[in-house]
């Protein structure tokens, strides 16, 4: 849900993150990569979100101008999503916290190694 406040900041780090700034979009920009991909290969790549979640949030990424959507006009209707000029410059942003995260990160407790607490996003071809 975006929070309109954040986003008509005088800040512009601040409108920065009213675009960007919830646990799911970063998320989903950095599963779709620099492919197209349908909502269902999303729903079923990004665990631990809702259908609903989902596309709210694949709907504030397209008015954000960060997501392109494409509906094609065929049996079934097929609807595809890529990330527009917009959101491929920020997948450059990801990778470099990506990279700071695995610099700074708290090694596991022992014995919690081979619990699956922590989640790979990465992007499947």
């Amino acid at each position: 849900m975006r929070d309109d406040r954040f986003c008509a900041s005088n800040c512009p780090f601040t409108r920065a993150i009213g675009t960007i700034g919830n646990k799911w979009k970063p998320i989903i920009i950095n599963v779709i990569g620099t492919r197209t991909i349908r909502f269902g290969q999303l729903d079923s790549i990004v665990p631990h979100i809702s259908r609903k979640v989902l596309s709210e949030q694949l709907k504030e990424l397209e008015e954000d101008g960060l997501l392109e959507r494409l509906a094609y006009k065929e049996l079934p209707p097929r609807v595809e999503y890529k990330l527009s000029e917009k959101g491929l410059a920020f997948l450059p942003i990801l990778e470099s916290i990506k990279e700071w995260n695995c610099k700074y990160e708290v090694a596991p407790m022992p014995g919690e190694a081979d619990k699956k607490s922590r989640i790979n996003y990465a992007r499947t071809v």
